[in-house]
């Protein structure tokens, strides 16, 4: 696809210098990224590299040598997508019906770390990925190496990924100007008797056809009841003249994960019903205006908290007002009453409101870029406020 909007070959190798160079400063040997089918972030940050099925990994040397680990099934794969020309495959990445291989002589963790000039054994070796981190995995690393210090260094990639670069930006803008034509077609075919999972499909074929990788998430479109789930997945439900829909779309452009939420109403608004959803914008709007740079994370989310608490809504609160984003649609930094972080340009998050009552929820999200003197929303969509379809 010609002019396609993307990270540039050289923008990873700079990726990996500023790695280097962060776990030279925190006197580490060596950091290692790992990667699963469905937090495939921090591989892909250094590689390009996306598993399937299987792990992916990346170790960073001190001296700047890097190496991408990938599974036995993915040796091509893994050397066609690289920006990495070092390709190890280690059995540790194996899928999770757990495979023996028994004619596989796979690589080491051993192998690895030699190619990149590390050497000796009492290592300090830092887990960037601590979470994505299997028990394999970790296991083939402290058996090559029992003797090393192994440690968290998670916050190591929080420092990399939550600035983001120009192109990082422009994937992220292309990914919301998919969203908002997913959206618009969604809205069209919106009618009662289609099911949940239909409206789902016309936004994935939306997406495909106007130069999504992936979804970014996977895409919901709840009703009724299940608009009270803050993470769940659609069903055959058929919705009906009244409901609330909620809508949840995304589309991936080089491993970005943008997203928007909004309410749609199939019918009038009324009642108890208006006013929580026009609280959950009302929310919603105030966290955007609060985002600038120099700004105490946790002084937000702790204002956030009290709207909740002085319009009634306490017990439907459920999370903070803003979440990072980037390669994962959700990624840290998240922003809570204890974040201790201060908001820096360039920062992205998604403005992520969500209210969850006894009958139905809300959410309102869209993505922001932080400026000096307040945030750019990515999606003009949420300015359209409640959706009513007149039926």
């Amino acid at each position: 696809m010609e002019n396609r909007i993307c990270i540039p070959h050289e923008e990873y190798h700079e990726r990996i210098a500023k790695a280097a160079a962060l776990v030279r400063a925190r006197g580490l040997d060596a950091m290692l990224v790992v990667s699963t089918e469905s937090d495939y972030a921090n591989a892909r940050y250094f590689s390009g590299f996306w598993p399937l099925f299987e792990r992916a990994g990346v170790v960073i040397a001190a001296n700047g040598d890097a190496a991408l680990l990938a599974g036995p099934e993915s040796a091509i794969f893994a050397k066609d997508r690289s920006h990495i020309d070092k390709v190890f495959v280690l059995k540790e990445f194996r899928e999770s019906a757990d495979p023996s291989y028994p004619e596989l002589k796979p690589d080491t963790f051993a192998d690895v770390f030699k190619s990149l000039g590390i050497t000796g054994k009492k290592l300090k070796i830092g887990l960037g990925s601590y979470v994505e981190c299997t028990l394999p995995i970790y296991e083939g690393l402290t058996e090559s190496f029992p003797e090393a210090e192994i440690v968290k260094c998670a916050d190591i990639m929080v420092t990399l990924r939550k600035i983001k670069s120009a192109n990082e930006l422009a994937c992220i803008k292309e990914g919301f100007r998919i969203i908002d034509l997913a959206t618009d077609e969604v809205i069209r075919r919106l009618k009662p008797g289609v099911t949940e999972l239909e409206m789902v499909g016309v936004a994935q074929q939306v997406i495909y056809e106007n130069g999504a990788e992936y979804e970014g998430l996977p895409m919901y479109v709840f009703s009724e009841e299940s608009t009270r789930h803050a993470i769940s997945r659609s069903c055959y439900r058929k919705i009906g003249k009244g409901d609330i829909v909620q809508l949840n779309l995304s589309a991936k452009i080089d491993g970005y994960s943008p997203a928007t939420g909004i309410p749609v109403v199939m019918g009038k608004l009324e009642g108890e019903r208006r006013r929580i959803v026009e609280f959950c914008k009302q929310a919603h709007d105030w966290t955007t205006k609060q985002i600038k740079a120099g700004v105490l994370a946790s002084d937000i989310a702790k204002d956030f908290y009290k709207l909740y608490e002085e319009n009634g809504m306490k017990d439907n609160f459920v999370y903070g007002p803003c979440h990072g984003t980037g390669m994962i649609e959700v990624e840290a930094p998240w922003m809570e009453t204890i974040s201790d972080y201060y908001l820096e340009e360039n920062m992205t998050f998604q403005v992520d409101t969500f209210i969850s009552g006894p009958t139905f929820g809300c959410r309102w999200e869209k993505g922001i870029a932080v400026t000096k003197d307040g945030c750019t929303s990515m999606t003009d969509y949420l300015n359209k406020g409640i959706i009513e379809l007149d039926f």
